[in-house]
Parts: structure tokens; C-alpha cells; sequence
């Protein structure tokens, strides 16, 4: 054993132990009677609390699941950029694994884990890209710096060092400096995710927590359906 090996066993951090971690939701409850005419409407409701009361980093901040042609998931963290009633819209390289997984299979899920506020929302629903427009009006509203790194990043691809990544990003500074209009990367555009489902969860105590589910209709309206927690 070598000295750094007895000062380690000696003096190891603790490791906090997850099964002992207990949260007591108390949040007021969510009632079939509160709920809104649609699920876009009911999250606007939820998004504009969660931007203003929800004491939130990024409330906006959600987890995009996705799965490839064999059904192997997987899942990040991106912004979403708008919401209306066609759908919820994030952006991306179209060359990331994400974009390639909806290339193959274009089912989705979307996860708001507004934990400060003991909410979630969950989107499971179909993604189709953006218009090259509505691509271009998002693209040209993005700070200077963000629209280089779109053009810098070969997203989800291996790369050998950060060296590499800043290197592609000076030469595109040095190409478009501040001011100058950047064009937007043929590879990078928009997701717009069309829900099928809606669930919103609100914390309960003693874990019987409310899920309240709105489920599409074939002529476009909306039933809403308890789950037990």
C-alpha cells in the first residue's frame, strides 16, 4: 500500500446514501376541474409559473428521448425555443445523434423536470423538422457567438481534443466578425414536436402524487385521463 493509498483509506469522503434521501412534497394538488381547455394551454399556464415563481435555472431546460431504428434510447438536455398548438420546438445539428435517431424513427419524448416546484411535464409525441424560415427567423435572433458555434460543432461526433473545437470557432470568428452576417448552416435546424400525449405531474404527500394525462383524439381534440402515481 502506498502512502497516498493509506491517506485515502484513512480519510475517504462519505458517500451520501440514496436510499435514505426522502423529499416531502406538500404543493397543492391538481384537480381535472383546474385544467385547461388543451394541454399547450395548461403548460403556458405551468411554463409562465415556472418562469416567474419557480425559483428555476433555465425553466425551459427539458430532456429529449429518442431512440434509433433498433430501439437502443437515448437522451439529453436541450432549450425549448417555442410552444404553440402545432407542437413544442428545440433546435439542433441535424448530424447529432438525436437528429439521427428522428431520421429513423420519429417518436419522442419530452421531460420538464421542474423539481423546485415538485412538477413534471411529460411530451410523447412525433418530430418533424422546421421549415427552412422559421429556421433562418430562430438562427438570426441567436447571439453572434452562438451562431459560430453552430457552424464550429460537428455535433455528437468524436473529436480529438477541445484544441480542435477552438480552432474551427477563431477561424469562423475571423471569417464573420461581430457584425457580420453569418449564414445559416444548411445542417442545423429546428425539431417541432407534435404532441400525442401530455402528462402533468404535481407532487403529493406521502407519494400519491396527481398525473393528470391529456391523450389526443382522432379528430384533434382531447380526453383527459388519471393515472395512479
Amino acid at each position: 500500500m502506498t502512502e497516498h493509498d493509506a491517506v485515502f483509506t484513512a480519510h475517504p469522503d462519505p458517500v451520501p446514501d440514496p436510499s435514505v434521501m426522502r423529499e416531502h412534497y406538500r404543493e397543492e394538488g391538481l384537480a381535472e376541474a383546474d385544467l385547461a381547455a388543451t394541454p399547450v394551454q395548461q403548460f403556458a399556464r405551468w411554463f409562465r409559473q415556472a418562469a416567474t415563481e419557480g425559483r428555476l435555472y433555465e425553466p425551459n431546460a427539458m430532456v429529449v428521448s429518442t431512440a434509433d431504428a433498433e430501439g437502443r434510447p437515448s437522451s439529453r438536455t436541450v432549450l425549448l425555443k417555442q410552444f404553440d398548438e402545432r407542437g413544442f420546438v428545440f433546435y439542433t445539428n441535424y448530424g447529432s445523434r438525436k437528429a439521427r435517431d428522428l431520421a429513423q424513427n420519429p417518436y419522442v419524448s419530452l421531460l420538464f423536470p421542474w423539481y423546485p416546484m415538485a412538477r413534471q411535464v411529460i411530451v410523447s409525441g412525433v418530430a418533424r423538422r422546421t421549415g427552412r424560415e422559421e429556421t433562418a427567423a430562430y438562427f438570426r435572433s441567436r447571439p453572434h457567438g452562438s451562431q459560430l458555434g453552430a457552424w464550429a460543432s460537428t455535433q455528437s461526433s468524436v473529436i480529438a481534443a477541445r484544441s480542435e473545437l477552438d480552432a474551427a470557432y477563431a477561424e469562423l470568428e475571423a471569417r464573420y466578425p461581430e457584425g457580420e452576417q453569418v449564414p445559416v448552416p444548411p445542417h442545423w435546424g429546428g425539431f417541432r414536436v407534435a404532441p400525442q400525449s401530455v402528462e402533468f405531474w404535481q407532487g403529493r404527500d406521502n407519494r400519491l402524487h396527481d398525473r393528470l394525462r391529456y391523450v389526443a383524439r382522432p379528430d384533434g381534440s382531447w380526453r383527459v385521463e388519471r393515472l395512479s402515481p
